[in-house]
């Protein structure tokens, strides 16, 4: 059953946005803890710089964009999961709604703000 909050086409789908946004979540947190680590001094012109490399900012994106669909699906799953009418009653479904697009308004803006 296809759902029509859900982030992609199946189940397999947001399993699979989920791990490989994980990997790159981690990988950008190595290379930034790596480079503050290693770089000795850092001033506010070191990461500037670091930051604005045109490798730093493709990857920037591309962390933003993976922290967005990993935080819908993880959370997606948890609201579909955890807020049924089994446990919160017939209010349950809507509370669900809202809240999913409380959730998909908070990580527009944090997209878009990023």
């Amino acid at each position: 059953m296809k759902s029509a909050t859900s982030f992609s086409r199946s189940g397999m789908s947001d399993w699979l946005v989920q791990r490989v946004s994980a990997v790159i979540l981690a990988v950008y947190f190595v290379v930034v803890v790596g480079w503050l680590l290693t770089a000795g001094q850092v001033t506010y012109d070191a990461w500037h710089s670091f930051m604005t490399c045109t490798a730093m900012r493709i990857f920037s994106l591309l962390a933003l964009l993976s922290l967005a669909g990993h935080s819908w699906v993880g959370l997606w799953t948890v609201t579909t999961d955890y807020m049924t009418t089994r446990q919160m009653g017939a209010s349950a479904n809507f509370l669900r709604v809202i809240t999913q697009i409380a959730m998909a308004i908070a990580i527009f803006v944090y997209v878009v703000w990023g």
